[in-house]
């Protein structure tokens, strides 16, 4: 089984699951409101409110965000470009620790970016 395959087999899996998921709380809601209790229908999308609250918490400050992370991808392509003059078998095509090294060090930016905001939310 190659990558393509995998990646197909996983695209119609979470598809399927997705549109279940979407057909069952409109149903389930559909049957709430037949019954009477229009109060309750909004009990189905209480979840995502408050994902949407928490997430706007966090993300306060988006200029913060994006500067921390083309700051460490800048230093990543920094570090690749050194890497390869002093190691010149590092510039071969087929290697992927480029890749990678560019790729740590964008996360370590968006994690300095979560502390950074965990930090300003619990005060």
């Amino acid at each position: 089984m190659n990558l393509g395959e995998l990646l197909m087999a996983a695209v119609v899996f979470f598809s399927i699951i997705t549109f279940v998921k979407i057909l069952s709380a409109h149903f389930l809601k559909r049957k709430i409101i037949k019954s009477g209790h229009f109060e309750k229908a909004g009990i189905l999308e209480q979840d995502a409110e408050i994902e949407v609250k928490k997430q706007v918490k966090y993300d306060q400050y988006p200029a913060l965000k994006w500067g921390l992370v083309a700051f460490f991808g800048g230093l990543g392509f920094i570090v690749i470009e050194i890497l390869g003059l002093n190691y010149p078998v590092f510039k071969q095509y087929d290697s992927t620790m480029p890749y990678g090294i560019f790729f740590v060090s964008v996360s370590i930016g968006f994690l300095l970016y979560y502390l950074i905001m965990s930090k300003k939310v619990k005060e």
